[in-house]
């Protein structure tokens, strides 16, 4: 899909850099006869390169790339490798608590739970402990406003009544006399760790820290959050450190929607979220919350939602969204620090998010962010309230923080129908805005009929377990990786042919290069032995094991005519000697693995083994040594062990490929240079056509590049979309690499360009697979700066070194997007994980399905926060009835085509994105399905009209059609966009509003006001699961109407302590006509009360927005439905000091006077 199309007020892609690999010319392809290491006259010999590399000069540009590399890297082999995890925990976060509700969730006994565990392993002592701070005002206005931190600052002088009334006002919140100090502490702890990682003291951190933050905005408290931490430390990190690109992630079950809300239109922030969402059901119930929600303006496609429709939702859902779409965009975004909203909430067990992830999914995905931003990873804790659930989630992410390896998920990982439904929505909404999420070709209709009755087969081939909590079993190693290498295989060399590119120095450069930069000592060196006969029988024949055994006798005629007789081989009399060392030291360094003495590993060995056939030697190997070690893995488990076979060497490793094809318990997948089968080892063997046979087929997984250039950019896209979904299906126990690196840059053989820093990249990334045992075999690579660079670059990762980052990174080639995509059409009917993009599923996105809100009964004001209007039996039958027994109304518009339609009210308004102009389809929490349209005592049903997928607010009257809301995603069930608790009393308590306007210094209770906090409760109550049928539904009768199309409505503040703003009518009247004073549009307008001047919404071009924003003018008037807004309240108000605008409105647009209240 290209940007060719889009809409203009679009933002599209950056132009793509990526250079077109030139057209095959069929008459220069290399013949069967040519041997691996010779080049085709189109392409520099060894010589050559050199020479050109010498006679080259690099351009001012070049030059500058290479200072801002060299910067990164760590030059000095003597220099201290950054290390160390900042905790930052201080029991004064606990001196807070609801005063009222001794049940309620956000309770101190969270922090206890957490501190209990990480005694319990150890892990307080492990850490680089920091003492928590203070946010300063000054820091807190990064994010929030004055008036409103003000306003927090006051609560420590209320009592409990007063504090209850405020906290009232808000969503799901409580207050106590030291939240604000602790809120102030917690944002502070975020910052001291963000001070800490940028200013090098340590790797990474974790605050462990309440009250939450994520939902804070802000001038707004919600849904327990009175501090944003996160988007505060993102402007903390951005002013004083001068960090350009900050990635804030949000695991929590809930959606953060006031860290969304701050950044939504500013690209230098990436916020990606993942959440339940249930198309609306679940809090806080903003279409905002949506998939397709990308931003705003210049942040268009820097706010991505990944919206979970289902509950249940398990490790590998939450995993392939991280792969096919954050860990892309993170890429290509390249952030200097990453921030996670790290809730909790969704852990099996935990009551409000009612998901099935565990702590080791977790790790997995901490795994998968600390290769970003060069490590600088940074958690903050906010949701999760079942307490042991949280307290193994919290400590398995500290593990993987320090470096410990991530468990082994339940197998198999197969993403389910509804995640994949709403990753494929994620993704078509993005595809216009990130270069790393481009599809090619979609798969053709005749494969997803074949697929879908694959599936069916396949749904008894795996057995899906549920892994209890206490699954995580964390090694302790005194090593982490071993080293295997012996100068002794050196002695294999070319008699005839002294610039032979499979030199002895190979080894030789690497090793000391390890050796230089320190890497070596931090190894465990073990000893190399010879393979055993029986190991190499493993995989070989005795005649051929024999054949070679013989060449150490020979003389050297013999020797040549030997090696002759095989493709591409050169043998001499220590040949047979090296190769047994080689594939014995892969050996010894699986049993190191396999028995704990080591968690992985690096083979630094040759001959190279993966062209070895079962009776011949080829491409410069003897015997195979990655497919000998799996072997032996299997013989030392006693069973067939689950091993995964990477082979990154730029040529197909035609011998491993042949001795596991019909092997299921060996997933062999190898990325190579292949260029239609004319490149080495030539033929068809390296075709992505080729997965196996019998019981092992779909078990060879080839990506056949074809055409050279292939660099970073091209592996990772190929890791993310298919090298990881297939591994994590697969589940493997070992994890061996064929680790040619003659794909590097400079290679003379390979002619790609993966950069060191990619290599480790890739190694990163596999090591979240069979608990870190992984181990990698060197293979080919000729130039020995790459090699040795490149082999470093992977042991970094090995060691827990952080990934460095990729300072040029191109996306993807479109020919290598071309090859990743044939193979996934070749494998997605064996493999479930692929099948991501359906065309049926993409259908569903944009469509519409009903939704059904009821209103809510409750006992506080919180337990609103984390649950989901059920649906199915009860509320939503009797709703049905009641509406069917309602009586219909003429519309007083002159509607000539009756429909029915309902309207749930819900109380009160929330979200500042209604003030802000979030974007498309952004209804807040007290918004509904109508678009904003307000029902109330004046702006009847009658008013409102359907804009079928239109993203307004403000939407016009007269229209016939009945309102839908769109569908979010993919689930079945029917759900809804409003909520009933935000602000649900702010009308009926003005005096803690006043404060926050500052024109009341004082609260002042009374007894309505007290009576009004026990109604609302009852109404949060319902929010959270209750029955009670005494919501209120305005029917209407409009003829032809669909049951399943529902209307919903609110009911506005009933009084705003901003009323006083509104100015008499001018002299020359109201005229809701009236373009928009900067842009001049027509559409969607409002006026402000104050001043009378006209601008367009949020929907438009946002300049009511900016209006309201620059003269503080809180109260504006919808020209389409009269509905009136304040920005301060967040909310739509209804009074009658309204009254005599509203008339001459609804006189100026209708020619009539508006009906009397009722």
């Amino acid at each position: 899909m290209t940007s060719t199309g889009q809409d203009s007020s679009t933002r599209q892609r950056k132009s793509r850099h990526n250079p077109q690999s030139p057209p095959q010319d069929s008459s220069a392809t290399l013949k069967r006869s040519v041997k691996k290491g010779t080049v085709s006259h189109s392409s520099p010999n060894l010589a050559e390169v050199k020479k050109k590399g010498k006679m080259k000069k690099l351009s001012q540009t070049v030059e500058e790339d290479l200072i801002v590399g060299l910067q990164g890297l760590d030059m000095d082999p003597e220099t201290r490798v950054l290390v160390g995890t900042g905790l930052v925990f201080d029991e004064q976060l606990n001196d807070f608590h609801c005063l009222w509700d001794d049940s309620f969730p956000e309770c101190p006994e969270r922090l206890h739970a957490i501190k209990e565990q990480l005694i319990l392993e150890s892990l307080l002592d492990r850490c680089v402990s920091f003492q928590a701070r203070f946010a300063e005002k000054e820091e807190l206005m990064l994010v929030h406003s004055l008036e409103y931190i003000d306003l927090m600052e006051t609560t420590q002088y209320m009592n409990e009544g007063e504090l209850r009334i405020l906290a009232g006002t808000y969503d799901s919140v409580y207050l106590h006399p030291n939240s604000y100090s602790c809120a102030c502490l917690a944002t502070g702890s975020v910052l001291r760790l963000v001070d800490a990682v940028l200013g090098a003291e340590i790797r990474n951190g974790m605050a462990v820290i309440r009250p939450p933050g994520h939902h804070a905005q802000r001038s707004l408290m919600d849904g327990y959050c009175m501090f944003n931490h996160v988007a505060v430390a993102a402007r903390y990190a951005q002013k004083k450190h001068r960090i350009q690109r900050v990635l804030i992630v949000d695991w929590d079950v809930h959606h953060g929607q006031g860290t969304q809300f701050t950044f939504d239109q500013d690209p230098s922030v990436l916020y990606f979220s993942i959440h339940r969402y249930e198309q609306g059901r679940f809090w806080p119930h903003l279409k905002a919350s949506n998939w397709s929600t990308v931003g705003l303006g210049q942040g268009q496609g820097y706010t991505i939602n990944v919206p979970w429709n289902q509950v249940g939702m398990r490790d590998i859902d939450y995993i392939a969204a991280f792969l096919h779409i954050l860990m892309p965009v993170a890429f290509e975004f390249q952030p200097q620090l990453v921030l996670v909203a790290a809730g909790y909430d969704a852990l099996q067990g935990d009551p409000k998010g009612e998901m099935a992830a565990t702590p080791a999914g977790f790790a997995h995905l901490t795994h998968l962010l600390m290769g970003l931003a060069g490590g600088r990873l940074i958690l903050s804790l906010e949701g999760g309230y079942n307490l042991h659930a949280l307290a193994k989630g919290v400590s398995a992410s500290l593990h993987t923080l320090l470096g410990d390896p991530c468990p082994m998920l339940e197998s198999p990982g197969v993403p389910c129908a509804s995640a994949k439904t709403s990753i494929s929505c994620t993704l078509e909404a993005h595809e216009p805005f990130w270069e790393f999420l481009v599809r090619s070709v979609e798969p053709r209709e005749e494969d997803e009929v074949e697929e879908d009755k694959v599936e069916e087969e396949d749904e008894g081939r795996w057995e899906v377990a549920t892994l209890p909590l206490d699954t995580c079993r964390w090694p302790v190693l005194q090593d982490r990786t071993g080293l295997v290498y012996d100068e002794k295989m050196m002695s294999h060399c070319n008699l005839w042919d002294n610039h032979h590119p499979e030199t002895p120095q190979r080894i030789l450069r690497i090793m000391c290069y390890l050796e230089e930069l320190g890497l070596a000592a931090r190894c465990l060196i073990l000893p190399v032995r010879p393979a055993m006969d029986a190991e190499l029988l493993t995989c070989h024949s005795a005649e051929y094991v024999e054949r070679i055994r013989a060449t150490e006798k020979m003389k050297t005629r013999e020797l040549h005519r030997e090696g002759s007789s095989f493709d591409s081989i050169y043998i001499c009399p220590s040949t047979f000697t090296c190769a047994q060392l080689a594939t014995g030291a892969a050996c010894h360094l699986v049993e190191a693995v396999l028995s704990g003495e080591v968690l992985n590993g690096i083979a630094i060995v040759r001959p190279p083994g993966h062209h070895a056939e079962r009776d011949a030697a080829c491409g410069f190997c003897f015997f195979n040594s990655v497919a000998v070690a799996a072997r032996h893995a299997q013989v030392i488990a006693g069973r067939a062990l689950r091993i995964l076979i990477v082979d990154w060497d730029v040529h197909h490793g035609n011998g491993t490929q042949h001795m596991f094809e019909d092997d299921p318990s060996v997933l062999y997948m190898s990325l190579h240079r292949y260029d239609r089968g004319t490149f080495f080892p030539m033929g068809d063997e390296g075709a992505s056509s080729q997965v196996g046979r019998a019981a092992g087929t779909g078990f060879t997984v080839n990506v056949p590049w074809n055409g050279p250039r292939m660099g970073d950019g091209d592996y990772l896209t190929a890791w993310h979309r298919l090298v990881l979904p297939i591994a994590y299906e697969f589940n493997p126990e070992l994890v061996l690499v064929s680790a040619g690196f003659d794909a590097a840059q400079g290679d003379p053989l390979g002619g790609c360009q993966v950069t060191p820093e990619g290599y480790a990249h890739l190694t990163h990334l596999l090591m979240g697979l069979a608990n870190g045992r992984i181990i990698l075999i060197l293979e080919g690579g000729y130039n020995l700066a790459s090699i040795s660079e490149s082999m470093a670059a992977c042991t970094h990762s090995l060691l827990g070194d952080p990934p460095p980052t990729l300072t040029s990174l191109r996306p993807p080639q479109p020919g290598a997007l071309a090859s990743i995509t044939e193979t996934i059409q070749v494998h997605r009917r064996y493999w479930r994980s692929l099948r991501m993009m359906k065309m049926e599923d993409k259908e569903e996105c944009p469509s519409s399905k009903p939704v059904i809100k009821k209103l809510p009964k409750a006992t506080n004001p919180v337990s609103a926060k984390g649950t989901a209007t059920p649906s199915g039996k009860g509320p939503e039958a009797s709703m049905r009835k009641t509406a069917a027994a309602a009586s219909a109304k003429e519309s007083p518009l002159g509607h000539t085509k009756s429909k029915t339609a309902k309207a749930v009210l819900a109380q009160g308004q929330s979200s500042e994105q209604a003030a802000r102009g979030a974007s498309l389809d952004q209804a807040t929490s007290k918004e509904t399905s109508v678009r904003g349209t307000t029902i109330d005592h004046h702006a009847s049903v009658e008013t409102i009209k359907n804009t079928p997928n239109q993203n307004t607010v403000e939407d016009p009257v007269g229209e016939t059609e009945p309102i839908r809301t769109p569908q979010a995603s993919c689930a079945d069930k029917q759900t809804t966009e409003a909520s009933p608790v935000q602000g649900a009393t702010a009308q009926q308590s003005p005096d803690p509003v006043s404060s926050l306007s500052g024109r009341l210094s004082t609260l002042k209770l009374n007894s309505a006001a007290l009576e009004v906090c026990d109604y609302e409760a009852d109404l949060l109550g319902e929010a959270a699961g209750g029955q009670d049928m005494n919501s209120l539904m305005l029917t209407q009768g409009f003829g032809n109407f669909n049951a399943q199309d529902v209307f919903y409505a609110v009911t506005p503040l009933s009084w705003c302590p901003h009323l006083v703003a509104v100015c008499p009518i001018p002299a020359e009247g109201l005229d809701t006509a009236q373009p928009c004073k900067t842009c001049g549009t027509l559409q969607e307008n409002w006026v402000c009360l104050t001043c009378y001047q006209v601008y367009c919404s949020r929907y438009v071009r946002a300049h009511m927005v900016h209006h309201h924003e620059a003269s503080e003018h809180p109260l504006v008037l919808s020209c389409v439905d009269l509905s009136t807004w304040c920005y301060v309240c967040q909310a739509y108000v209804h009074h009658q000091d309204l009254q005599e605008v509203k008339s001459a409105a609804h006189q100026s647009k209708f020619g009539q006077d508006m009906p009397h209240s009722h």
